[in-house]
């Protein structure tokens, strides 16, 4: 019986995980992704198009790869057909490849009409959602009254979804939110609806398993899996910057829950950060740099959201934080991304530790959010080297080489890999996987 490989994210997302991903399918059999919705966006470059994912597998683009949407995951039947419109412009045939678990959980337009109404009600103390209905499909869920996939194939869905939203609307008139002013994509609620609806039908097309079922007879058939995570560790609901995190388990541990794996069943844990970090919408970010250098990286770095296209917040990496994230999902081996932004830098940094008032540290505080946390920074030297056309991992530059070598010996775990542009081709491997 073969293990069920881990591909997430250990900074706040954005680390560029779907483009590893792709590179790394061709040694897979399976994709899964995990947990996540829509709010995710994972971006490929190859071929010098930009592909970018919301709910569908990275591996997508391997037509002899599975491709499997777990229980964990949420669905907006919306938001799916328009990737699988796009995939289709693109020539490729989603039907062939991609299954989806019955049990994945749907996002109702309604959902979406309460996320909206939620952050409304918050004001000033609002968390930054990307209004995409994923904060209350969650809170459905848990509270027992969501709809899944396997539903709509019910005699009775129609009335439960009614049922349901009624209830959304009940629940949003009580925030003092004006239902017929809300609009999604430029339609009011009724009129997404009847697309919603509509798109119901692209659902169907494609194979609805019991994915905890088929996942573990792949293992037991010595097929590799490969379980990919949207979001990123700093945004778990349990171990994340709470309250400004999603509403699910980004880390190894939601594999489990999200896949239906037992946590015998794990193999490697693969971490992808950048080089730097990154951070869209509100909470805590010690090492942020409102400065010319934060919009240096920003422009550079292109560091726009895939899902919201909103301007990301940037500073230097933060260790403490990159620590805490390969303690919590028991990390094998990293991947460091976009280094190649910090080309013309003549000096990059590195958090090492946080000081708090009198007191330093190298753990998260639980008074992450609150407590007044200045970064301890060390300085290393810029390579000051482009790196295009560089296709081995010993032909870096020797100052970058010193850098990854300092995120190694400071996480204590190796880097397997280094990404220097945004093409599939530009992974540079430090050793033979």
């Amino acid at each position: 019986m073969t293990k069920i490989d881990v591909l997430l994210g250990l900074q706040w997302g954005d680390e560029g995980k779907g483009k590893i991903v792709d590179v790394l399918t061709p040694a897979y059999d399976v994709i899964a992704r995990f947990q996540g919705g829509p709010n995710a966006g994972h971006t490929l470059e190859f071929g010098g198009m930009k592909h970018v994912l919301h709910i569908i597998p990275s591996g997508i683009f391997h037509q002899d790869k599975i491709n499997l949407i777990g229980n964990g995951v949420l669905i907006e039947p919306n938001i799916f057909r328009q990737e699988i419109d796009a995939l289709a412009e693109k020539g490729v045939d989603a039907t062939k490849n991609l299954y989806i678990s019955k049990k994945a959980h749907l996002i109702l337009p309604s959902h979406r009409m309460m996320d909206a109404a939620n952050e409304q009600a918050k004001g000033s103390d609002k968390i930054g959602s990307t209004l995409k209905g994923i904060g209350p499909a969650y809170t459905d869920k848990v509270a027992r009254t969501g709809l899944r996939v396997g539903d709509t194939l019910a005699p009775d869905f129609l009335q439960r979804y009614d049922a349901l939203k009624r209830m959304h609307l009940r629940m949003a008139l009580t925030l003092g939110f004006d239902v017929e002013q809300f609009r999604i994509d430029g339609m009011n609620l009724e009129e997404y609806e009847q697309q919603w609806m509509k798109s119901l039908e692209t659902l169907k097309r494609f194979r609805f398993v019991s994915s905890e079922y088929f996942v573990n007879q792949c293992l037991r058939d010595g097929k590799r899996v490969l379980a990919e995570g949207a979001q990123a560790m700093m945004l778990d609901i349990d171990f994340g910057t709470y309250p400004f995190v999603t509403s699910s388990n980004t880390i190894t541990a939601g594999v489990c829950t999200g896949l239906g794996v037992a946590p015998s069943s794990i193999g490697k844990v693969m971490g992808i950060t950048k080089a730097y970090c990154t951070r869209v919408g509100a909470g805590p970010f010690p090492t942020q740099l409102d400065d010319e250098t934060g919009h240096r990286l920003c422009e550079v770095g292109h560091e726009y959201g895939a899902t919201t296209g909103r301007p990301r917040r940037c500073g230097w990496i933060d260790i403490p934080a990159l620590r805490y994230a390969c303690m919590i999902n028991g990390v094998t081996e990293l991947y460091v991304t976009k280094p190649d932004v910090m080309n013309d830098f003549e000096t990059v940094k590195m958090c090492t530790a946080y000081k708090i008032g009198k007191r330093t540290t190298d753990e998260i505080p639980y008074e992450y959010n609150t407590a007044p946390i200045e970064p301890v920074l060390t300085s290393y030297a810029g390579w000051r080297h482009s790196l295009l056309g560089i296709t081995e991992y010993n032909d870096l530059p020797e100052k970058l080489k010193e850098y990854l070598a300092a995120i190694e010996r400071e996480t204590g775990v190796p880097i397997a890999a280094v990404s220097i542009s945004p093409d599939r081709r530009d992974v540079l491997f430090k050793q033979v996987q």
